[in-house]
């Protein structure tokens, strides 16, 4: 394994460590949470560019990295759903599209890139997330559950462009 697999693959550290935290979602463990869950986002971008820049993309990479994309969203979702701040419908939703296009490149001879609606709904995803595990939901639910129907709807929308092309 090089370098940017090596990066992949360190982002599955943060989802127990993440777990851990908020078994007990106090304030400073929730802020925590959120560091870590943000590093490990952050950290999908580096692997990405470290394996174009080093020419060290690898079939492993290419299937190890939106597997563990999808884990580090979902970990996060599924423990809101258990602490009750999100509902397990609009994470069904979110899963159910993640299947869908992970068993669509499946069957397809060259897999796609990500496209501009691909990263949005990263990126929004990524916010609500860390909104959402952070102590500002409390303050500002509206504003956090805003962001979470909007990563659903975005993550809805780019999965039928992706599929539409």
């Amino acid at each position: 394994m090089n370098l940017p697999t090596w990066i992949t693959v360190s982002r599955l550290v943060a989802i127990p460590l993440m777990f851990g935290l908020l078994i007990d979602p106090s304030v400073s463990h929730r802020w925590w949470a959120v560091a870590v869950f943000l590093l490990a986002a952050c950290t999908d971008w580096l692997d990405g560019y470290l394996a174009r820049r080093l020419n060290q993309v690898t079939e492993l990479g290419k299937f190890l990295d939106p597997l563990v994309d999808k884990l580090l969203v979902l970990a996060p979702l599924l423990v809101l759903v258990q602490l009750g701040t999100v509902p397990a419908w609009g994470v069904f939703l979110i899963l159910a599209r993640e299947l869908t296009i992970a068993g669509w490149r499946v069957g397809q001879p060259k897999v796609m890139g990500a496209n501009m609606w691909g990263k949005a709904k990263t990126v929004v995803q990524i916010g609500a997330i860390a909104l959402l595990i952070s102590p500002l939901a409390q303050s500002y639910p509206a504003v956090a559950l805003g962001l979470f129907w909007l990563a659903v709807v975005l993550t809805w929308w780019s999965g039928l462009i992706y599929l539409m092309a």
